[in-house]
């Protein structure tokens, strides 16, 4: 049964300038300033430059409040400057550059990995079916350099997609013929057979004869580091197995990375903090892309001046769109100054928190450390507190760094003694690259070298430190 009924209800509303400067603490340096480039293009009133004393009175409001009164306008929506910030993913990527004066650094156009490989073909002979063929499989070949699809798939969409009615015979023969391309091992469908053909493009030896035979009899045994199944089968002494599996780590896993182009891309970190030791003290400031000075355009308070002296009706759209541009450049002004102080603020607190860290340089000093204990410090919100250092990055005296690796978590030691885990993973890293390679430690023994230097850590722990350190298990760390 429907009923209707008054109810109290209390709402906590972000207001769009909130909102403008939460999207704005998140943005990296290069996005920051992409965001203020088109912020300046969109809002003519926004400007780059200081602002002149004439100004100063716009800046108490003064100038147009009067006039407010006359037009009776209504709260200015400023949704159309917000809504482009929800920039898609393309736009987020960091295609950062280095800071000079064309803030830009030049690349020469080169062929792309796909043309490399079809410019070899011109050297073949082949008939109008095989190289239609022969272009579908090197356009199906991916960045690794490996073709992952099934010959028959590449069959039915050769007859769908090009009608080419052909054989999965007739494929295999034009498949073959691309694995002769350069670089070498590129058209492989797997890791087994990538490596395969590099070692049947390279001059025959003992060693690598041998090699050849491993991989084609005893790939699984390789890969999985059972050395003694392999001196067993293939009745070899640990030399001879040395120099084979020497020459198999010299080949590449991945062909396709060998391409070198002159138009390929350099990604570029550009720091959005810089630290620096001064007579035993940090010194922090911000990248100068990240305190811009901007102002609002002089030309269009002057127009609203005008409106003041010539009240004309005819005249009240066009000074509608000036206080609505004026307010939201004077808004995204504050946004950035806003957003200046709070990045500062938040590096200010995380230098002071890990100090010892940042004027020795020694990751053994880095203190636990959590988004609360920084929001804590500077009385923000931990939401806040993420934003600035979610994808940033800060220059040090010891390279640049991102900023969330500063924060992890704590651990007891066995003194009872806050550690952090960064700390706890040094010494793991440290412990496996002293190991014995022809024995290496499990996960439960490395759990008892910690607890023996004081840390009493639990091996499931052990096994996902050794995880995010990128680590494999005790198997495949083995060497003869």
């Amino acid at each position: 049964m429907l009923k209707q009924g008054l109810f109290q209800k209390l709402q906590q509303k972000l207001t769009p300038q909130q909102i403008q400067l939460m999207k704005l603490i998140q943005l990296p340096t290069i996005e920051f300033e992409q965001r203020l480039k088109q912020e300046i293009e969109e809002n003519p009133a926004l400007e780059e430059g200081k602002e002149h004393d004439e100004t100063d009175d716009f800046d108490d409001q003064t100038e147009y409040e009067e006039d407010a009164e006359i037009i009776e306008a209504p709260d200015i929506n400023v949704d159309e400057y917000l809504s482009d910030d929800e920039i898609p993913d393309y736009r987020l990527r960091t295609n950062n550059y280095a800071d000079d004066d064309d803030k830009k650094v030049p690349y020469a156009q080169g062929e792309s990995f796909t043309q490399y490989l079809k410019s070899q073909l011109s050297a073949f002979p082949l008939s109008e079916e095989h190289r239609k063929i022969a272009d579908f499989l090197i356009g199906s070949i991916n960045d690794n350099g490996y073709l992952r699809r099934d010959v028959i798939e590449i069959v039915d969409d050769l007859a769908f997609t090009h009608n080419v009615m052909t054989t999965e015979e007739e494929v295999e023969k034009v498949l073959r013929l691309i694995q002769e391309l350069d670089p070498p091992g590129v058209g492989a469908r797997n890791l087994k057979e990538s490596l395969i053909i590099q070692l049947r493009r390279k001059q025959p030896n003992e060693a690598r004869t041998l090699a050849l035979k491993i991989l084609e009899n005893g790939f699984d045994y390789f890969i999985n580091k059972k050395y003694k199944k392999l001196l067993q089968k293939f009745e070899l002494t640990e030399d001879q197995l040395k120099e084979a599996i020497n020459e198999i780590t010299k080949l590449n896993p991945k062909p396709g990375n060998a391409f070198n182009s002159t138009g390929t891309f350099v990604e570029h970190v550009t720091p959005d903090f810089i630290i620096n030791i001064e007579d035993d003290h940090l010194e922090v400031s911000l990248n100068a892309k990240n305190a811009p000075v901007l102002r609002v355009s002089p030309a269009y308070t002057e127009m609203l001046k005008g409106y003041k002296e010539n009240k004309a009706k005819s005249q009240k759209d066009a000074v509608m769109f000036i206080k609505q541009k004026l307010d939201a450049a004077k808004w995204f002004i504050d946004a950035v100054n806003q957003r200046r102080d709070t990045l500062l603020k938040t590096i200010q607190a995380i230098a002071d928190y890990q100090k010892e860290y940042f004027l020795t340089g020694d990751e053994r000093k880095i203190k636990p450390m959590i988004l609360k204990d920084i929001a804590d410090r500077i009385k923000m919100d931990i939401s806040t507190v993420s934003r600035v250092a979610n994808s940033k990055y800060v220059q040090t005296p010891y390279g640049v760094k991102l900023l969330k690796e500063f924060f992890s978590e704590s651990m007891k030691d066995a003194q009872g003694e806050d550690v952090s885990t960064i700390k706890i993973k040094n010494i793991l890293q440290s412990i496996i690259d002293q190991e014995n390679k022809r024995k290496p430690l499990t996960d439960e023994q490395l759990s008892k070298a910690l607890k023996e230097k004081g840390y009493p850590i639990a091996r499931r722990t052990i096994a996902k430190y050794r995880e995010q350190l990128g680590i494999p298990v005790a198997r495949l760390r083995k060497e003869i």
